[in-house]
């Protein structure tokens, strides 16, 4: 398919303005979110996927256990320094208007917590590996160079993630945590890279998602 790198760009980037909206201005009810997003992040990928026959998604599941225990270790890693920069700017940062805007915004509440962060844990970040770094970044390094894969991955990544923090935190904790967020794209997209599917990806987003979800719990519980 001719123009596969600007094809692949704008999926990524309406899917993310799409996200943006339901998430800032929308602000639907948290099931139906999720609902809109399986649809934009996994469906609409495959439907491209269909006209476009050098878009193999499937293989991207298949199974390898190459560099399991580095993936572990660098998720325990990002578990603790999330966990470390919550307490250590927490004194700093007011964080108590965060699960207020949770409860209003999407009717997350200390009731229903636990079952959103198991689906925010695994499906969630399961469902953001095979959008961002799958679809995204493996089908833009074949389509055009490893150096722009890298950059849009990650900042798509970052972008997306905007919108849902507006009002959660002051601006130099979303600052920090785009920052931050971008990085975290460039180390998924390293794994990504070398062995070729988003299961190590996956597990060390997996250990992201059980730091923030360990600080929703504090925040609740406060």
């Amino acid at each position: 398919m001719k123009n596969r790198k600007y094809i692949i760009i704008a999926i990524t980037l309406f899917a993310c303005l799409c996200m943006g909206i339901v998430d800032a201005i929308i602000q639907p009810g948290y099931i139906i979110k999720s609902a809109i997003k399986l649809v934009l992040f996994l469906l609409l990928p495959f439907i491209y996927s269909i006209f476009d026959k050098e878009c193999n998604l499937k293989k991207l599941f298949i199974p390898d256990k190459k560099g399991i225990v580095i993936a572990f270790a660098l998720g325990i890693g990002v578990f603790t320094v999330i966990l470390a920069a919550f307490f250590i700017f927490r004194n700093i940062f007011d964080f108590s208007s965060l699960t207020s805007t949770l409860t209003q915004g999407t009717g997350v509440n200390k009731d229903n917590f636990i079952f959103v962060a198991i689906y925010i844990s695994f499906a969630n970040s399961l469902l953001e590996e095979f959008f961002f770094r799958g679809f995204s970044f493996i089908n833009l390094k074949e389509a055009s160079n490893r150096k722009l894969a890298y950059i849009i991955s990650s900042a798509h990544f970052a972008l997306y993630h905007i919108a849902m923090m507006i009002g959660w935190f002051a601006l130099p904790v979303v600052l920090l945590a785009i920052t931050g967020l971008f990085i975290g794209g460039l180390i998924f997209n390293y794994f990504n890279e070398k062995y070729n599917n988003i299961y190590l990806s996956w597990l060390i987003h997996m250990f992201a998602n059980f730091a923030t979800n360990t600080i929703g719990f504090i925040l609740f519980s406060a």
